[in-house]
Formats: structure tokens, C-alpha cells, sequence
């Protein structure tokens, strides 16, 4: 089956809180991660039901809202839903950092990762993957003298052409190029992996008894999020509609979400807490043949 492409680039405003369910190591909200890497993500099923939800609020329950995303729990057996969507992955990871308010880590991994994801959906990036840095390295573009801290880790910093790379990383995500420039930084891939699981934020919240104006018995929990200012990505594949009657073509189901989801407001709201302001994301999106 013929299927149109593109990949929605996800720059986090506020904090997300995408719940894993269970708790660990002491958190008792932990956020979703990949099985085998352990990298932080927002699972394909929640992206999905974060774009049916706002397609509802702007549209209102309908056929066509059924013929995109598919039919809900009772009919799920009467046809899938013409749009495909996968997690959203990990691009950059906001640190913080002694040299400035923060630095976006990435790694040489996580960028391989992109280019593959790219060259499956026919969506080109021309970047090259540079070589991976020592643990105790890190590619920069700035050319700066003296150490680079990273939480409580000290790297020797070098100079690399990343340009192409920033170019990328602006094109997808719509990130100032500058800032890029002065805030990008590559680590290995041990160090990142290390860094995407303790450099995120871990809150104490407690709900008071209004009486006694003291904790409510078992309400003190530990909630994780991811920080604002990291970036997130996650593919989109449409097919034509399974309706006989009024069948959208691939194309039609993809500009359902790219243009009329997004033309006019390009944000997404991911996760839980909405009520209180997590979750916000600014959508910039790349298709194939654009």
C-alpha cells in the first residue's frame, strides 16, 4: 500500500510527564523509556491519542476523525486507522552545565538513529555522523578554551564542524540556528546514556489535609519529567482510508494532521498534567518530497 511520510519535530515549552505506570528505584512516577537503551520517550500510543485529541477539539467527533485514527474500543475490530505513528524519540537533552544556563546533548547513537528513521521515510538529512568522542570528550562548534561540565562530569571539549548538523537540527525542529550553535554538544554514547537517565528533574509533591493542614495519609509522591527545551521527534506514515464511500488518499490523510492540524496552531500537548501546564510542545513538520 502506497504511503505518504513526514516526521514531526517536537521542542518541548513546558515540562512532560509521559507516565511509565510503574514505579522505580524510588520514583514513584517514572517517566516512559525505551526497553533496550533506557533513553526517555513518549510512546507511539500517546503521541497518537494526543493528536486524535486535538483533532476532536478542533473538529468534533466524526467519521473521518474514525477513518484517520481508527474506531474506538468498541468497533476496533471493524478497520485500523490510516495513520501510522511512532514513538517519539530522543534528539537532544537540555543539561546543565557550568559553562552556561544549559547545554543540548546528544549522541553519536541517538544521530544514527535520526538518519536511519530519515532514510526510511524518503526524507533526506544531509549531516554526517561524527566520529564518536572518548567518555571523557565532547564535540562542540564553539571553539572555547578550558573544560566543559556537564552535571558533575568534566569533558575536554573539541572543535568540529557541525554545521550541517545544525542546519538539520534548525530545519526540524525550528531551534535557532545560533543557539545551536553556541549550546550543542556531543557526548559519548555511555555518557549520554548515563545523562538521560539522572539529569532529569525528580519532584516531591504532597497533598495537604485543608483540616488538619497537614500531609494526607500516603500523599507524598516522587514524579519524573522531562525538562523543557528537549527535543523530540516521531514519524508519521499515512495510507488511504478503509471507507469506500468517501476514501481519503494517503496524501489527504497526511495533510489532516501537517496542515489542517497544525497550520494555524502548531502545538501538542504530550502526557499528563495538562491541567497544569506540562506537556507543551512546539510542532515543526518535515515531509517527504517537501
Amino acid at each position: 500500500m502506497t504511503s505518504k511520510n513526514a516526521l514531526l519535530g517536537l521542542w518541548a515549552e513546558t515540562s512532560i510527564h509521559a507516565g511509565a505506570g510503574s514505579s522505580v528505584q524510588g520514583i514513584d512516577l517514572p517517566i516512559q523509556r525505551e526497553a533496550h537503551s533506557g533513553w526517555p520517550c513518549v510512546y507511539g500510543s500517546a503521541v497518537k491519542g494526543a493528536l486524535r485529541a486535538k483533532a476532536e477539539d478542533k473538529i468534533g467527533k466524526n467519521d473521518s476523525i474514525d477513518y484517520v485514527f481508527g474506531p474506538d474500543t468498541d468497533h476496533a475490530a471493524d478497520h485500523a486507522g490510516a495513520l501510522l505513528v511512532g514513538d517519539a524519540r530522543l534528539l537532544l537533552l537540555p543539561v546543565r552545565s557550568l559553562n552556561s544556563h544549559f547545554k543540548w546533548v546528544t549522541c553519536p547513537a541517538i544521530l544514527e538513529r535520526l538518519q536511519r528513521d530519515s532514510q526510511r521515510l524518503n526524507i533526506p538529512m544531509a549531516f554526517k555522523v561524527p566520529d564518536k568522542p572518548l567518555d571523557n570528550q565532547a564535540w562542540q562548534a564553539e571553539n572555547r578554551e578550558g573544560d566543559l561540565f556537564l552535571e558533575e562530569y568534566r569533558f575536554q571539549p573539541q572543535q568540529k564542524d557541525l554545521s550541517a548538523l545544525i542546519t538539520t537540527l534548525h530545519q526540524l525542529s525550528g531551534m535557532s540556528e545560533v543557539a545551536l550553535h553556541a549550546q550543542l554538544v556531543i557526548v559519548s554514547d555511555n555518557q549520554f546514556s548515563y545523562l538521560s537517565r539522572y539529569a532529569t528533574a525528580v519532584a516531591a509533591h504532597i497533598a495537604i489535609d485543608n483540616a488538619s493542614k497537614t500531609v494526607k495519609p500516603g500523599a507524598l509522591w516522587y514524579e519524573e519529567t522531562l525538562p523543557p527545551e528537549t527535543l523530540l521527534y516521531s514519524a508519521l506514515s499515512a495510507q488511504r482510508s478503509r471507507d469506500d464511500e468517501h476514501r481519503l488518499s494517503a496524501e489527504q490523510v497526511l495533510h489532516c494532521i501537517t496542515q489542517n492540524l497544525f497550520g494555524d496552531f502548531p502545538y501538542l500537548q504530550l502526557g499528563g498534567n495538562e491541567t497544569v501546564g506540562m506537556g507543551w510542545c512546539k510542532v515543526t513538520v518535515s515531509e517527504a518530497g517537501a
